[in-house]
């Protein structure tokens, strides 16, 4: 009798290891496809971006092409966000004579921002958490595009201007460009993500 409740429970734990080995095959495929639609659709937004010519002060950009990589990174977590910001930016390259530096600085500074927020969600996944880890991560954003632009960006653009010029520029105006930039885009990124999780993940509302 003993023996047959062992088998019995074994049974049921093969059963079980077996579903989750499915589901998580399931949610690996799912992650796949979503990161591969969404960095097209990141890159779309990009190049749709650049020819309406939305920047500020030659080289700021407003636009909604992180906007797919942030909600992957809410979605699936930090890698999957990180990796559509790679491909979009990986994508255009071959559309720019920046010499990809234009593109290392957008993947350091929204890689960051799906990275944080990818990051703090997966630890609390309610709406108090999405909204600490879009703020926190806009933050953390705005941070790295400092350095981005200090040594990236501003090297390329202003290559015989002073340090303190490109400091005060970088502080007085591509500061709080970048800290609105990324609050507007977690608050789109808020209201849109919940409605369309699950059709992202497959899963019922």
């Amino acid at each position: 009798e003993s023996i047959d409740i062992f088998r019995t429970k074994y049974i049921i734990q093969e059963i079980i290891m077996k579903t989750e080995k499915r589901h998580l095959s399931g949610n690996k495929t799912k992650m796949y496809v979503s990161v591969g639609a969404f960095s097209a659709i990141a890159f779309v937004l990009q190049v749709i971006g650049s020819f309406m010519g939305l920047k500020v002060a030659g080289f700021l950009e407003i636009e909604i092409s992180d906007l797919p990589a942030l909600i992957m990174a809410l979605a699936f977590g930090p890698v999957a966000g990180v990796f559509t910001e790679f491909v979009k930016n990986l994508l255009h390259c071959t559309m720019t004579s920046t010499g990809f530096v234009g593109e290392l600085a957008n993947f350091v500074m929204n890689g960051t921002l799906c990275a944080v927020a990818g990051i703090l969600y997966k630890l609390n996944k309610t709406r108090k958490g999405a909204v600490i880890a879009l703020v926190v991560a806009t933050f953390a954003m705005a941070i790295a595009g400092v350095l981005a632009n200090l040594f990236i960006m501003l090297p390329l653009y202003m290559p015989t201007a002073p340090f303190d010029a490109k400091f005060n520029l970088v502080l007085f105006t591509i500061l709080p460009f970048n800290i609105v930039r990324g609050l507007a885009l977690s608050v789109i990124t808020f209201f849109i993500y919940k409605r369309i999780s699950p059709i992202i993940k497959g899963s019922k509302a």
